[in-house]
């Protein structure tokens, strides 16, 4: 790709977007935090997709074929399990309560100490979770397209100018701007990947039912692991642990869930969830059916695999095998891929310290409308230096490890909301921040020592539902004696 035509398409790309921010841009706080409750249900299910997906998904999902194959999708089956709970039980609690933040609920359920420390624990994972997807996107342009263009651009410079584009169109109307560029760049997601299947399937002279059957015949295609119990991708693990962790990464999540409510009724958000749910099956299958082809394409024409997974698609893409029409589509691809999670974090992380650290509420609308304005550019500053700091790091397991704290701190979050809403029992709310440190350290001491301590039993994303339930343990033994 010629630098001229890289320059145009992100140019062009965040034109759009900001003629979008224009027309749906709104200064109050009510626009900015639920979109003023009005709207359409289709078009956040459709929004929500490349939101849930992110930038990981766009670069690794293809690449994991080679390791998991297609079992990746047992998570993905569990996935409806947790979007059911999320309709039938958390969306009717928030909209019978009228929440803007949905960690206000164990304010009233348990007390002041469980409400600040679910916003807390939701802060930072959104911000280490939004920080490495949005360091990973930037890595992935600077070796794949700056650099190969010697276009000798810093990484800080790169990072600062793609947070303060997300920023200067989100700034604009927030929740209610980020329900149509969500659309926008879901639609680019997946035109990506479409449009690379198309051409891959014309260069290997192979119609729909032949890549089909390709796929279907190749060494990739194993789905379901039933035959070792041990194994962290054994069918059961993966499946209740998808279970959960659509609770907790959706239905507990402020990000998430803030979408949801900016539709006008109950009813409307409900609709929107079972579309979402269904659609995210066959998209995820979308990216695996990817995945197997690029390998598969590489293989038969000879082209040498990147030792890394995650630079697969991006070597294939931007290297001219597949032609400039994949090529621009992939930088469409991959720009939404990172933006359509990272401005919905940044206005998540705006709304959830507006509200529940700093209690905007209780303020004057001046005075509202002036703070949330500094927390939005605060948070903003705040992304940035975590993305330059894991540039500093330059340490991949070190990062990783990073990212997989941020998993262990939906822990307590999941352990609290099931608490309050399986029993009806009080708690000792000064006793809450001891329960919910202590949670994720021995979860993590289980995670490292699984194997030695347990037969060589590794684990698997089933670590969230550990985490969960040495909180709820901890909450059973600060419960109130009842009289």
């Amino acid at each position: 790709m010629s630098p001229l035509l890289i320059i145009v398409t992100i140019v062009l790309y965040f034109a759009v977007l900001m003629t979008i921010a224009h027309f749906t841009g709104e200064e109050s706080n009510s626009g900015f935090f639920m979109g003023n409750r009005q709207s359409p249900w289709y078009v956040v299910a459709f929004g929500m997709i490349g939101a849930s997906l992110s930038g990981v998904t766009f670069i690794s999902v293809p690449g994991w074929v080679a390791s998991i194959n297609f079992t990746y999708m047992q998570m993905v089956l569990g996935y409806l399990v947790g979007y059911a709970v999320i309709i039938l039980v958390l969306l009717p609690l928030y909209y019978r309560l009228n929440l803007t933040s949905i960690y206000t609920y164990l304010e009233e359920r348990f007390g002041r100490n469980s409400y600040k420390s679910g916003a807390w624990f939701f802060m930072i994972s959104r911000v280490i979770g939004a920080s490495f997807r949005l360091y990973l996107v930037a890595m992935v342009f600077d070796l794949t397209i700056f650099q190969k263009l010697d276009l000798n651009i810093p990484f800080f410079v790169i990072v600062l100018v793609t947070i303060g584009l997300i920023w200067l169109y989100t700034s604009k109307g927030g929740m209610k701007t980020i329900i149509w560029t969500d659309t926008l760049q879901t639609a680019f997601m997946l035109l990506a990947v479409i449009v690379t299947l198309v051409v891959i399937g014309q260069q290997m002279d192979l119609s729909f039912t032949g890549l089909v059957t390709t796929i279907k015949d190749s060494q990739y295609s194993q789905m379901f692991e039933f035959s070792d119990w041990r194994d962290n991708h054994f069918f059961f693990k993966d499946f209740l642990a998808g279970a959960f962790i659509a609770v907790v990464m959706t239905g507990l999540d402020q990000d998430m869930m803030q979408k949801n409510l900016t539709c006008k009724t109950l009813g409307e958000s409900q609709k929107n969830m079972a579309w979402f749910s269904s659609t995210l099956v066959v998209v995820n299958l979308l990216f695996l059916a990817l995945g197997a082809l690029l390998y598969i394409y590489s293989s038969s024409k000879g082209i040498a695999i990147p030792g890394k997974g995650d630079e697969l698609f991006a070597t294939l893409a931007t290297d001219g095998h597949l032609g400039t029409v994949v090529a621009v589509f992939f930088v469409l691809g991959l720009i939404a891929a990172a933006y359509s999670s990272a401005d919905s974090a940044l206005t998540a992380l705006t709304t959830s310290f507006s509200v529940d650290i700093l209690e905007v509420d209780k303020m004057d609308e001046a005075s509202q409308l002036k703070t949330r304005k500094r927390v939005h550019i605060g948070v903003s500053i705040v992304l940035a230096l975590v993305i330059i700091v894991f540039k500093e790091l330059n340490d991949e397991s070190v990062i990783s490890e990073l990212f997989k704290m941020a998993g262990f701190t939906y822990g307590p979050i999941l352990g609290l909301f099931a608490y309050g809403l399986m029993t009806k029992n009080k708690i000792k709310d000064k006793y809450v921040i001891p329960v919910v440190i202590a949670a994720p350290a021995l979860t993590y001491i289980l995670y490292k020592n699984s194997e030695a301590w347990f037969n060589g039993y590794k684990m698997g994303f089933e670590l969230l539902l550990i985490n969960g339930i040495l909180t709820v343990i901890g909450l059973v033994l600060i419960t109130k004696r009842q009289k």
